[in-house]
């Protein structure tokens, strides 16, 4: 089968498209036959080195894909051969990951497909959609009636929390930086949108509150928001980061004022209880079509390199997804 391989860690130029055995099904476990890989901003810190956890070289990144299973080892029941699924992690990890024709899950990783969404939106739904439900609700308790601001509302994970968001009966705030990027978050059911590359954006907001400040913030960006947010906070608000690409300096009166949490979030450090809570809200919610994976752009999945610094540029809309040559 074809598959990105990486033999060293580094720019977007070591991922190289090759021919690498086919996954072999084993008790436990389910081989899925890829049709759409998504691509998220924490593949690129692997394959850079600059992550926590790093698989063993060579590896094949990715860890959301759509797609069909292939074949189903023993031991496994509620999957056959046939049946459209998501994915939420390889067997193997990274070392073994979403960018391939096959790849190798265990049945907790495996999720059912609605029929409505493609190939191309069922990449889109894990990292996301999983992070979105445990930034608006796990970490950041929100409740209906409060008002929330998610900053780059037209990213893989923004469009997620918003939906979630204004189906959970919030009012819903959020940001972009491109009119065509505002336009896709109103589409998508937020209530106002302002531009945060404008002086003035945060004045806008507090206006829109009159002048209370908003009850929670979804931060993608905490380097370069998270002082504003403080300054914007209702009294016992909460900022919940999800991203951040460098340090900052802050002064703790901001958060003592309003007797303000700011909680980080991690992915890969929810328990398995956690992420099966999530999993169960989110796919409640894509059957009954509340929630709609945004593709904004779909690559051969030879441009992985290509997909790498594009999903790292400002002014996203909606997911990076690459498209897997039939096996």
């Amino acid at each position: 089968m074809k598959a990105i391989r990486a033999h060293q860690f580094g720019d977007p130029s070591v991922l190289k498209l090759e021919e690498v055995p086919d996954p072999v099904v084993g008790a436990g476990q389910v081989v899925i036959d890829v049709k759409a890989a998504g691509v998220n901003p924490y593949d690129t810190y692997i394959r850079s080195g600059q992550y926590a956890k790093l698989p063993s070289l060579p590896f094949t990144p990715g860890s959301d894909a759509g797609g069909i299973v292939e074949s189903v080892g023993s031991g496994v029941h509620g999957f056959q051969r046939g049946d459209r699924v998501y994915i939420a992690g390889t067997a193997a990890g990274q070392t073994i990951g979403a960018y391939a024709q096959k790849t190798l899950c265990l049945p907790d990783q495996v999720h059912p497909l609605p029929k409505h969404l493609s190939f191309a939106q069922g990449a889109a739904v894990n990292v996301p959609y999983v992070t979105a439900w445990r930034a608006v609700f796990d970490k950041g308790g929100a409740k209906p009636m409060e008002v929330v601001l998610v900053h780059g509302a037209s990213g893989g994970v923004g469009i997620p929390a918003v939906q979630m968001a204004r189906a959970a009966g919030l009012t819903v705030f959020g940001t972009a930086s491109t009119e065509k990027g505002r336009a896709l978050v109103r589409e998508h059911g937020a209530h106002d949108v302002f531009d945060h590359s404008m002086a003035d954006y945060q004045k806008q907001i507090l206006d829109k509150t009159g002048g209370r400040g908003v009850d929670l913030i979804i931060e993608m960006l905490a380097n370069v928001n998270l002082v504003r947010d403080l300054e914007m906070i209702a009294r016992y608000g909460r900022v919940v980061v999800v991203g951040s690409r460098g340090s900052i300096e802050l002064n703790p009166r901001l958060v003592m004022a309003r007797e303000a949490v700011v909680t980080g979030l991690t992915m890969w450090a929810a328990t398995p209880k956690e992420l099966a809570a999530a999993h169960a809200a989110v796919a409640a919610g894509l059957e009954a079509g509340a929630l709609k994976p945004e593709i904004g752009q779909e690559m051969p999945l030879a441009d992985a390199p290509r997909a790498h610094e594009a999903v790292m540029k400002p002014g996203a809309h909606g997911k990076i997804v690459l498209i897997c040559p039939p096996s």
